[in-house]
């Protein structure tokens, strides 16, 4: 690379006078602050101007370490001390080359300094100042974190100011993991007592993955930081308990779900995190294929009836609630939900949290919303007769309601009420819709590649009456943790209730009757959906196979 003074560059550019860098260069004498970092703290020029210079005067690729998650054995060659001075991050090691994050990617001491300590040709890659800052206390303030936990905790002993004092090693161990945890997509953080560690494991696209194992000592402070912060009884270890912890990471707000479980080797936590970043407010953004987008709108817009999502736990049946939720919201309509837990609050909504222990059950809560002059009513969940009767008895009298079942399809769902205690003329007379759905994991953007498909996958799609010559896959990188998948997108199936079904559904016909009348009316059921997808590039034959169990 072709050594190059980064004030000639900008002053080729046209972004800064020849003035003006004179007046810079002398105020990094002064400081000993870099030059680019004078120049945009200045506002000279913003760090936008300065990446895309050195991007593309220079060819040195810039990299968003949101998205680019470093490797770990990367990360080891560098140390920390290192590091911190020339603001890096290792991302990746290929052979004898080594991928270096860098704020300034033409401080060549920098690069000769790391050269020489790790043996390996540095390739640089340029990040933002606050990207670096960012990963430097990710990747190396969480090991500091812990060194110094391990200094201060003794074994089996748990003082109680280290677990409070904000500035305690415990404290800022927590609140990193919880930082890496949003950072990173994770949905959960699992601690997880073993006889000799405690695993810290984060569920990122579905999938549990390892970040780290932690001394089995330091599971009595970890249990009891994490307890204070959600407002959980730190002395008592026999009992499950839930809580809940309100935080802001990155600026942003964090609703954090608190588990506990007690087990053989110690209480086991799970942390459930709901970015608000995350919250899915768009019909148009749940992946509904064009044909299905028009029957669930058609599905909501009815003056009355039951509307139901199912799914197992985790199939995303709540975002489909919610956004349905927001397409409905509106000054002329009386919302009200009874929800366990509410996970996201919408403007205009009137929601209405479960609280089993003072008696605010499902039907209780729906019970007392129906004297309050709804227009529409969402239940968090249908899960017995009495819920589900009352659920029945208001779509009935003039209100839409919004619910969720436990089915593995759309027509199973019909029998499930019935199961429930529900008389079959009442279902008949009250259900507008059924949606079933699972999420599938998304080819990773940023390393997929087409291939042309094995004969297996050709006939699979054959069956279903689709075809295709190619296929895609992720070959896995760091962005994607090396799975080829990042991100997730729900497939659906829909069964709207037409005056065929609901004859059948008044006779107590079974399930299977209820798919023959509505696969004549084109129902396409989650696999099909979940194939054409594959088809398009979203996700792959795999993964589908993987989530849906067809029992057609």
């Amino acid at each position: 690379m072709p050594r190059k003074r980064l004030g000639d560059l900008l002053i080729e550019a046209g972004l800064i006078t020849p003035e003006q860098l004179e007046k810079a260069l002398a105020e990094q004498k002064v400081t000993g602050r870099r030059l680019g970092e004078v120049l945009t703290q200045s506002g000279v020029l913003s760090e936008d101007q300065l990446i895309e210079v050195m991007e593309f005067q220079l060819g040195i690729p810039h990299v968003d370490l949101d998205r680019f998650r470093a490797d770990p054995a990367a990360v080891e060659l560098v140390p920390e001390a290192l590091a911190r001075r020339y603001r890096v991050i290792p991302l990746k090691r290929s052979g004898n080359r080594l991928t270096l994050a860098m704020v300034d990617p033409l401080d060549y001491f920098a690069i000769d300094d790391i050269r020489m300590t790790t043996g390996l040709h540095v390739d640089p890659v340029i990040a933002t100042h606050d990207d670096v800052d960012r990963a430097l206390e990710q990747y190396y303030g969480l090991k500091q974190s812990v060194t110094e936990v391990l200094k201060e905790v003794r074994p089996e002993q748990v003082d109680e100011e280290q677990v409070r004092a904000e500035d305690a090693p415990i404290v800022r161990l927590v609140n990193q993991l919880i930082e890496q945890a949003a950072d990173g997509r994770a949905s959960d953080i699992h601690f997880d007592p073993q006889q000799q560690a405690v695993a810290v494991r984060f569920r990122i696209d579905g999938v549990l993955h390892t970040q780290m194992r932690l001394p089995k000592h330091l599971q009595p402070v970890l249990t009891a930081r994490v307890k204070i912060m959600a407002n959980l009884n730190i002395a008592e270890h026999r009992l499950p308990q839930d809580g809940r912890i309100q935080l802001k990471v990155r600026g942003r707000p964090v609703d954090v779900r608190v588990a506990t479980l007690p087990t053989i080797f110690g209480e086991k936590i799970v942390l459930r995190l709901l970015d608000v970043r995350n919250a899915v407010t768009r019909i148009e953004d749940l992946g509904f294929s064009e044909r299905n987008h028009a029957a669930f709108l058609s599905m909501i817009g009815a003056p009355h009836g039951i509307v139901l999502v199912t799914g197992p736990t985790g199939s995303g049946k709540t975002s489909t609630l919610y956004a349905a939720l927001h397409h409905l919201n509106a000054e002329s309509q009386n919302i009200i939900t009874v929800e366990d837990p509410v996970e996201y609050q919408i403007d205009g909504v009137n929601q209405v949290q479960v609280n089993q222990a003072v008696g605010l059950t499902f039907a209780v809560g729906l019970r007392s919303i129906l004297r309050e002059d709804p227009n529409i009513i969402m239940v968090g969940e249908i899960r017995d007769e009495e819920t589900a009767e009352i659920a029945v008895r208001a779509a009935l009298t003039g209100h839409l309601v919004l619910s969720t079942l436990h089915t593995n399809d759309a027509p199973g769902s019909i029998t499930r009420l019935m199961d429930m205690g529900v008389e079959p003329y009442l279902i008949a007379s009250t259900l507008r819709g059924v949606v079933a759905q699972r999420l599938v994991r998304r080819v990773c953007a940023d390393c997929r590649e087409a291939y042309r498909l094995a004969a297996d996958e050709a006939e699979l799609l054959a069956d279903w009456g689709l075809a295709a010559e190619t296929l895609w896959r992720g070959r896995g990188c760091t962005a994607c943790h090396r799975t080829g998948y990042r991100g997730r997108m729900a497939v659906h199936e829909l069964l709207p209730v037409n005056e065929e079904i609901r004859a059948l559904i008044a006779e107590r016909r079974p399930a299977a009757e209820y798919r023959r009348a509505a696969e004549e009316m084109g129902y396409l059921p989650l696999v099909h959906d979940g194939l054409q997808k594959a088809v398009q590039g979203m996700t792959t034959v795999r993964e589908v196979l993987n989530v849906i169990v067809d029992e057609g």
